[in-house]
């Protein structure tokens, strides 16, 4: 198959597939957005009261001291001049800056946040609000006094004076951060450094659980300072949610463009290769239509595109969507660093066995499908239109067997089918709720360690189902892409197969001095594959004006020979010319222009009397239409009708009888006065009167064209100009009635079989 005939139709598509590509990408950005925002609301907004950053905006200055005890000079210096001082409730206070840059802003979050937690569990330690030791620890009192002794000798005599009567105050207990600043700044730093050891989990939790510890401090802090957190948690969520609103609304923008579009492109596309499909069909010789059967090529151009354009509209949709939301989602995943990524890999190694296992039983079974599908059609078609021939013989019991077996074998077919692809659903289902419990497993152990939060394990969930249902979108994908596939194998055979007849290359025009002039030379055929010519050696000249009649037995070759002039087969020897010129050198639409053709069996379309009398012409004067009904012995009959020439025509002409119908088709070759009429055995449904009615007709109005008759009957050929004798392919006598009465033996036994001596005479 020629994937070029395929893909060429995808140009005009070319923009719009670009723009849904974009609109898939702000839909995944969207998408994959929204557990993110989730994960804050939950740590953020709920756990940590909307307060997303550890530095406090506003701070009573004396808890701000006592966080500086635990940090160098210069850092302090730094946290200083981050803040300026004020005033609330006749307390002094320290307020953030308004024009600190985002730099400043990150080294002081950095400042702060070990001091601050090392401040925070001392307060509650000493308070007594923390007794769990895994967290706060217990102080090595032994080192811890060593270090205090020590100090306590560095200090100046001020401060050492201070320091004693602090400690031996006995009316209150001693205050560790109203003697932590009478030591020297080194003596700190070594007070400060054994805390650290001290708070076993500090080094073991994750940043977002230090942080969430922190931030609880600086709420504190925040609302001493007169800060309003109530008011900050309602803003956080409210904008949260908002922004989430925005990306949902996003998102279904998005879906809702992306649907019209796929659907206008895969219907476009579709109208776009089944008029090739059609064009192709058109163009078929004999040859070629016999390759395939007609319920085929209904098939083929119906059900087969359809497969097609569901495909390219999940494509669209879904296809290209799935790995853009799941890498996105991977990304997402592998960024979070929670430890469970293994989770994820698991999951999709066993998807992907999964699809393999499906794919391996389910695929040889959507080519026997399309197959079971032309069949059943075929069936259907042959039963439909042969009801008057089965009922006449009794068949109807052996035709509903021979449909219900076609019908099982389909059925068949698509229940297995249907049922693996049945277990695929739940199959997946399990998978992704395994998936997520054994994430909230693995999770909550990660959360009672400290190295995740609650948010975090939801957001880590949503990537999760995401990346399934990436997954989960190819293998819906899968599904459709082999039976597309067989599909498009199949359209591509009609692509792929050569016209046998077309147009000349460099065509000629026809000789205006010759008109209805038609020259068999030494013409032999013979059919595609056969070993023996139907035709042989054939030598004759049809004139206008003149009528050449064919007779012979049946199989001798007549039908062949007629349908040799308009090129419906090509002559595999010798030649035929009209007007003078080698029909191979002209073009088809000129060839046929001339010719008006009246098949053995009457075909009309649905439509009017008079659409169908005008075929060739739509804009022909009623005039002409009225002319050839009257010469096809047809006008009586269309007079008695209430609606006369604008009488509906069913389709295939059933509500009209077999005569009218065969005078209609000769009423049509007739209308657009052709130069040469050929009627191949069109009289044989009419009666004797009709015939030699229509024939005199004829004779009397088509004298500038050549007529050429086939017949079975020798009344209807007995008065030509020129009758040709066939017998077994070959020429065996061509003269009028009277002189092969006299000198061919073939004609006049057929004669003599049909009519008596006294008629022949």
């Amino acid at each position: 198959m020629d994937l070029k005939k395929f893909l060429k139709h995808f140009k005009p598509a070319i923009l719009p597939m670009i723009f849904v590509v974009i609109l898939l990408v702000i839909q995944a950005y969207c998408d994959l957005s929204l557990p993110a925002y989730m994960s804050n609301i939950v740590n953020v907004g709920i756990q940590q009261a909307g307060i997303d950053c550890v530095t406090p905006e506003k701070a009573p200055k004396e808890e701000m001291e006592k966080i500086k005890l635990f940090m160098s000079k210069e850092e302090g210096d730094f946290v200083s001049s981050c803040y300026k001082s004020d005033t609330y409730k006749d307390k002094d206070i320290v307020v953030l800056k308004d024009n600190l840059s985002e730099k400043d802003s990150d080294r002081l979050a950095k400042t702060l946040e070990k001091p601050m937690l090392i401040t925070y569990m001392l307060e509650k330690s000493q308070n007594g609000e923390i007794e769990d030791d895994s967290v706060s620890g217990e102080i090595d009192m032994g080192e811890f006094n060593k270090i205090m002794e020590q100090g306590v000798m560095d200090m100046t005599p001020e401060n050492q004076g201070k320091f004693m009567y602090l400690t031996r105050n006995k009316d209150s207990e001693t205050d560790l951060f109203q003697i932590l600043p009478l030591f020297s700044e080194d003596t700190r730093s070594e007070i400060t450094d054994l805390m650290n050891k001290q708070l076993e989990g500090f080094d073991k939790l994750g940043d977002d659980t230090v942080k969430q510890v922190v931030v609880q401090y600086t709420k504190d802090l925040m609302e001493e300072a007169g800060v309003d957190t109530g008011n900050i948690v309602l803003s956080y969520l409210f904008y949260a949610g908002l922004t989430m609103l925005g990306y949902a609304g996003a998102i279904s923008l998005c879906m809702a463009i992306i649907s019209l579009l796929s659907s206008i492109v895969g219907a476009r596309f579709s109208k776009d290769i089944r008029s090739h499909a059609y064009s192709q069909i058109i163009q078929f010789s004999a040859t070629e239509q016999g390759k395939f059967s007609n319920a085929s090529l209904i098939t083929r151009c119906t059900n087969d595109i359809q497969q097609i354009q569901m495909v390219l509209i999940m494509m669209m949709r879904m296809i290209i969507y799935a790995p853009i939301l799941g890498i996105g989602a991977l990304f997402k995943v592998t960024e979070m660093g929670a430890g469970m990524v293994w989770i994820i890999a698991l999951v999709v190694g066993i998807i992907l066995a999964l699809v393999i296992i499906l794919m391996t039983v389910a695929m040889p079974k959507f080519t026997i499908l399309q197959k079971l599908v032309d069949r059943l059609n075929l069936v259907s078609r042959e039963i439909i239109s042969g009801i008057p021939v089965i009922r006449a013989f009794s068949r109807e019991e052996y035709e509903l067997d021979r449909f219900d077996t076609a019908n099982k074998n389909l059925t068949k077919t698509n229940l297995f089918v249907n049922r693996v692809m049945a277990f695929m659903m739940p199959f997946m289902m399990f998978v992704m709720n395994g998936a997520s419990v054994l994430i909230v497993w693995v999770g909550s152990n990660e959360i009672d360690a400290g190295g995740m939060q609650v948010g975090d394990i939801m957001a880590f969930i949503q990537y999760t189902m995401q990346i399934i249902m990436a997954f989960l979108m190819i293998c819906m994908a899968s599904i459709m892409l082999p039976r597309a596939f067989v599909s498009a194998k199949r359209l591509g055979e009609i692509y792929d197969t050569e016209i046998s007849i077309k147009n000349p290359e460099n065509p000629e025009k026809f000789n205006e001095n010759e008109k209805g002039v038609v020259e068999f030379d030494n013409v032999t055929f013979a059919y595609p594959g056969a070993n023996e010519a139907v035709l042989k050696d054939i030598s004759f000249t049809a004139r206008p004006g003149k009528t050449t009649a064919i007779i012979g037995s049946t199989g001798s070759g007549k039908s062949t020979l007629v349908n040799l002039i308009p090129r419906f087969y090509d002559v595999t020897e010798g030649c035929i010319k009209v007007d003078g010129q080698d029909i191979k050198s002209v073009t088809l639409e000129d060839l046929r222009g001339k010719i008006g053709y009246v098949p053995q069996k009457g075909v009309l379309f649905s439509g009017t009397i008079k659409s169908n009398i005008a075929f060739a012409d739509e804009n022909m004067p009623m005039e002409k239409v009225i002319r050839a009904a009257e010469i096809a012995q047809a006008k009586d009959f269309i007079e008695e009708k209430p609606k006369k020439y604008d009488t509906k025509i069913s389709q295939g002409g059933t509500n009209v009888s077999g005569g009218q119908r065969q005078r209609l088709s000769i009423a049509r070759a007739i209308a657009n006065e052709p130069e040469i009429l050929i009627f191949d055995d069109s009289f044989s449904a009419l009666d004797f009167k009709t015939d030699v009615a229509v024939r005199k007709a004829l004779s009397e109005n088509t004298k500038d064209s050549a007529v050429i008759i086939v017949a079975q009957r020798i009344s209807t050929v007995i008065n030509a100009d020129q009758i040709l004798v066939l017998d077994g392919g070959e020429l065996v006598g061509k003269g009028t009635h009277k002189e092969l009465m006299e000198n061919c033996d073939v004609y006049r036994d057929i004669a003599e079989s049909q009519l008596s001596k006294e008629e022949l005479q």
